[in-house]
């Protein structure tokens, strides 16, 4: 009789503890999701401004700014961020539409992030040779 209360404390100290957990999952993670969603924006659009910069600046001013490499690297980085956000946004998922169209987000993004990479290998090999 006494294991049997002893077990059923136990059980429900774990099941407060699981719903505490949950409960500052449920709470916490969305904020943390904006913050990384955000800052890829920031990277992303900070990219485009600089890669534009120095478009001016080669076109203008006759430098020779890495354009391609420099905005690659910025896209790179920041599709980065909001991969990190989109693997996040998998705790969250309650059903599975959710998690196809998560999916396939996540797919998309892994599959521009190869090629951002891709590029910026190409353009290595041809300013080496």
């Amino acid at each position: 009789m006494l294991n049997n209360i002893l077990s059923l404390a136990k059980s429900a100290e774990t099941a407060t503890e699981t719903n505490i957990l949950y409960h500052l999952t449920e709470t916490v993670l969305p904020y943390i999701i904006s913050a990384l969603e955000i800052m890829g924006i920031i990277v992303v659009a900070w990219s485009g401004i600089y890669a534009f910069w120095q478009f001016m600046q080669n076109t203008f001013f006759h430098k020779t700014h890495n354009l391609q490499y420099n905005f690659a690297t910025g896209l790179a980085t920041g599709l980065e961020f909001k991969m990190a956000a989109e693997i996040l946004k998998t705790v969250l998922i309650r059903d599975t539409s959710e998690l196809i169209v998560l999916g396939a987000v996540i797919l998309l993004r892994a599959l521009l992030s190869v090629l951002i990479h891709f590029e910026m290998k190409e353009h290595n090999k041809k300013e080496k040779t």
